[in-house]
C-alpha cells in the first residue's frame, strides 16, 4: 500500500506534550509526605477545585488529593477514608496490604512519579499519599456529569439503531464493544495536547486491517504538537493527506453501527474524548455518499437511492453554472418556447446572469447558516419563510428573475440529499468557482471546471488509498458497493482499500432460493 508520509518534526523543537519537570530524578515521589504535599500545593496554587484531605491511619499520616466535580466523593468517603481511618496500630506494610485487601475498589493503580499523579488527578482519579512511601495510589472512582445515550442529531435515519455516541470516550468504546464482541477488536490509547491531554483511542480489527495503516495513524498522532484538542476536527486537520483540498479525506460519524461496519471492512477508528464524533480512515469519495440505511433496505431500494444522490450531486454542483452559461453564451441550446419564456422573465433585470445567480446563491447560503445557528424552534421557520419571502420580493422588485429563483431553489434542495455534512460543504464551496468559469467561458468553462475537479479527485489520497477507488483502481469486489449496491448475499468478499487481509467475509451459498414443493 502506498502511504504518503507527513514531514518529520524538526530537530530541536520542544515537545510541548511533556510535563515541565526538569529531570527524571526530580519527577519521582519522595518518602516524605510533607515534601510531596508541598509540591502539589505549589503546583495547584489558586486552584480552589483541587481538594487536599489529610487524615491518619493509626499513627501514620496520609493525604488524599482529588478534583472536585470529577471524583466520586461519596465512594471516596465510604470506601477509602472510612476503611483506612478505622485501622489502628498498623505498620506501613500493613497499610499497603490493606490497600490491596481491604479497600473495595477494583481499580487501584500504584504510581511513582509526579507526572503520573498529575495525570490521575486531572482524569478524576484521587491519589493517596502515605508518609514513608515512595509510591502513591490512584483510586479509580471517577464520576462526572455526562450526556445520556440519544439518537444522533446529525445522522437521523428511518431504520436502524437509535443510539449514538456521546462525549464520554468510555461510553463510546463500550457501544462498539457491545456490537463487536470478538477479542480481535483492539484499542490503543494516546494522549494529545500539552494542556488538555485529550485521550485518543485508535481502534481496529486485528487480522482485517493493514498494520501499515495503523502505524501511519500512530505516527501522525504522535507528531501532533499543540496546546489542546477540543474536538475531532482538530485531529482530522492534522492527519489528512492534503490539507488544502476542499474534500474531506477522513469520514466522521456519531453512529456506533456505522463505526462497527467500517471496522469490519478493514478500516480504523479514531475515537476522541469530549466529542460524539468518531473519525474513520481511510475513506473514498464514494463512501461519503453512502448511508447505513442503504444496507438495511433491499438492494433495489439502496441502489435507487444511491443513484438518486449522484444525479442530484451533479445538479447541486453544476445547475447554476449551466444556467449562467446557456443564458449568457449559448441561448441557441434552449427550445424556442423556453427561450422566449426565459427572455421575457429576464426583461428589465439590471444585472447579468452571473451577478444574478451570485446574489441568490449568497442569500440562500446566508439563510441556511442562519437556520443552523438560530434556536431549533425558529431556525427552520426563518430559513424556509426567509427564502420564500426574499425570493418573491426580489422577483417583484425586478432584481432577479423567476427562473433564477427556481434554479437556486432546486440547487439548494439537491444539496440536502447528500448524507454527509462534510462533503455537502465541499459542494457548496465549489459551486462558486464553477459559476465564475461559466460566466467567463460558457459551457467550455463548465467542462474545464469538471476536468480540473476530476484531476484533483484522482490525485487525492486518504492515508495512501486513492480517493476514487475502487472505480479508479477497478477493484471488482469494491465495484459491487459503489453507485450500485449489490445484494448482501453477493458481497462475499470484503472491499479492502488497504490490502487483502482475510478477504472472505461470508460463505458463497447465501443466495435465497424459493422452497420447493414437496411430493
Amino acid at each position: 500500500m502506498r502511504i504518503r508520509r507527513h514531514p518529520q518534526k524538526k530537530k530541536g523543537k520542544e515537545d510541548t506534550n511533556r510535563v515541565p519537570i526538569s529531570t527524571k530524578s526530580q519527577d519521582l515521589l519522595t518518602e516524605r509526605l510533607d515534601a510531596n504535599v508541598k509540591f502539589f500545593t505549589d503546583l495547584y496554587k489558586d486552584s480552589s477545585d483541587i481538594v487536599f484531605r489529610p487524615f491518619t491511619i493509626g499513627n501514620l499520616k496520609a493525604v488524599v488529593i482529588y478534583l472536585d466535580g470529577l471524583s466520586d466523593i461519596e465512594k471516596l468517603d465510604e470506601l477509602v477514608l472510612e476503611t483506612l481511618m478505622n485501622k489502628q496500630d498498623i505498620s506501613q506494610t500493613d497499610i499497603i496490604q490493606s490497600l490491596i485487601d481491604s479497600i473495595p475498589i477494583s481499580n487501584i493503580k500504584k504510581i511513582s512519579t509526579y507526572t503520573e499523579c498529575i495525570d490521575a488527578v486531572a482524569n478524576g482519579n484521587p491519589i493517596l499519599l502515605l508518609d514513608g512511601a515512595k509510591e502513591a495510589y490512584a483510586l479509580g472512582i471517577v464520576k462526572y456529569e455526562k450526556r445520556s445515550i440519544e439518537e444522533p442529531a446529525a445522522e437521523t435515519g428511518i431504520r436502524g439503531p437509535r443510539e449514538g455516541f456521546t462525549e464520554s470516550i468510555s461510553v463510546n468504546t463500550s457501544l462498539i464493544r457491545r456490537i463487536i464482541k470478538d477479542p480481535q477488536l483492539k484499542m490503543k490509547t494516546f494522549h494529545v495536547g500539552k494542556y488538555t491531554k485529550t485521550k485518543v483511542i485508535v481502534s481496529y480489527m486485528e487480522g482485517l486491517v493493514d498494520q501499515t495503516l495503523i502505524k501511519e495513524i500512530e505516527n501522525r498522532l504522535n507528531r501532533i504538537n499543540i496546546d489542546g484538542v477540543l474536538e475531532s476536527g482538530y485531529i482530522e486537520q492534522f492527519i489528512e493527506d492534503n490539507p488544502f483540498s476542499p474534500f474531506p479525506q477522513v469520514l466522521y460519524t456519531e453512529r456506533p453501527d456505522v463505526a462497527s461496519a467500517n471496522l469490519l471492512e478493514g478500516r480504523a477508528l479514531i475515537i476522541i474524548d469530549g466529542t460524539p464524533y468518531t473519525l474513520i480512515a481511510p475513506v473514498s469519495f464514494f463512501s461519503l455518499f453512502q448511508s447505513q440505511e442503504d444496507y438495511y433496505e433491499r438492494f433495489w431500494i439502496g441502489t435507487f437511492i444511491r443513484f438518486f444522490r449522484f444525479i442530484f450531486l451533479g445538479i447541486a454542483l453544476f445547475l447554476p453554472s449551466i444556467y449562467v452559461a446557456i443564458t449568457t453564451f449559448h441561448q441557441e441550446m434552449l427550445p424556442m418556447a423556453l427561450l422566449l419564456s426565459v427572455a421575457s422573465a429576464r426583461e428589465g433585470i439590471p444585472f447579468p446572469a452571473i451577478i444574478e445567480v451570485l446574489i441568490m446563491e449568497l442569500t440562500f447560503e446566508a439563510l441556511r447558516e442562519a437556520g443552523i445557528r438560530l434556536p431549533k424552534q425558529i431556525g427552520s421557520a426563518v430559513s424556509i419563510v426567509g427564502a420564500l419571502v426574499i425570493g418573491q420580493a426580489a422577483v417583484q422588485a425586478g432584481i432577479v428573475s423567476a427562473p433564477m429563483v427556481i434554479v437556486v431553489s432546486i440547487t439548494g434542495i439537491s444539496s440536502f440529499l447528500v448524507p454527509r455534512y462534510s462533503i455537502g460543504l465541499s459542494i457548496r464551496l465549489l459551486r462558486f468557482p464553477i459559476i465564475f468559469f461559466a460566466g467567463f467561458l460558457g459551457i467550455i468553462g463548465v467542462i474545464l471546471a469538471l476536468i480540473i475537479l476530476v484531476i484533483h479527485l484522482s490525485s487525492l489520497r486518504s492515508f495512501g488509498v486513492p480517493y476514487l477507488s475502487p472505480v479508479s483502481t477497478l477493484q471488482k469486489n469494491g465495484l459491487k458497493d459503489t453507485i450500485f449496491r449489490s445484494p448482501l448475499w453477493k458481497l462475499d468478499f470484503r472491499p479492502h482499500l488497504t490490502g487483502e487481509f482475510n478477504a472472505v467475509r461470508q460463505s458463497d451459498n447465501l443466495k435465497p432460493s424459493p422452497d420447493k414443493e414437496e411430493g
